[in-house]
């Protein structure tokens, strides 16, 4: 069953991976993120990409949070967390190379449980991907889904960062 406003996020835990080795710049030392705990009393936008580096995730989704990342915290928001079925490590090189810092939580779900519990979840096996998350953005008011817009197939608007500021 997909979550849907006005529900509570499900109980659960992403991934986060914020620190790099300075010799190699390799990430290192990822950590659990306890959901419930982190959007407690918080505004938080959450979106989800199918995949890290890939090419419309990494031309123009992520970038429009990192750009309008200001924007969307001056209308109240605590956090911006990008979402994906993808490590840590792999979440946090794309968060690195993104220049995400500060402004963007990446957070993974390597192995697409919360996005299950969710039920935003997508079997994109037949195009070798596995199962991923489907492309999406929520408003969350401490833990309280507020707006929440999937995306269909090649589709890419209720979940860009300008509608997420419109609906602000």
């Amino acid at each position: 069953m997909t979550i849907e406003v006005g529900q509570h996020l499900p109980a659960g835990s992403l991934t986060e991976c914020i620190e790099f080795d300075p010799e190699n710049g390799c990430p290192l030392n990822p950590q659990p993120q306890d959901v419930a705990e982190l959007s407690k009393g918080k505004k938080i936008v959450i979106f989800a990409v199918p995949g890290a580096f890939t090419p419309l995730c990494s031309a123009q989704h992520l970038p429009g949070y990192v750009k309008l990342a200001d924007q969307i915290k001056a209308k109240g928001v605590d956090e911006i967390w990008c979402l994906a079925v993808n490590d840590a490590f792999v979440m946090a090189a794309w968060g690195k190379q993104s220049k995400v810092a500060g402004k963007v939580r990446m957070m993974a779900d390597g192995s697409a449980v919360y996005t299950k519990a969710l039920g935003l979840d997508r079997d994109l096996t037949g195009g070798g991907m596995g199962v991923r998350a489907y492309r999406f953005a929520m408003i969350v008011d401490d833990g309280v889904v507020t707006y929440l817009g999937v995306e269909g197939s090649g589709e890419f608007n209720v979940s860009k960062a300008e509608t997420i500021l419109e609906q602000l």
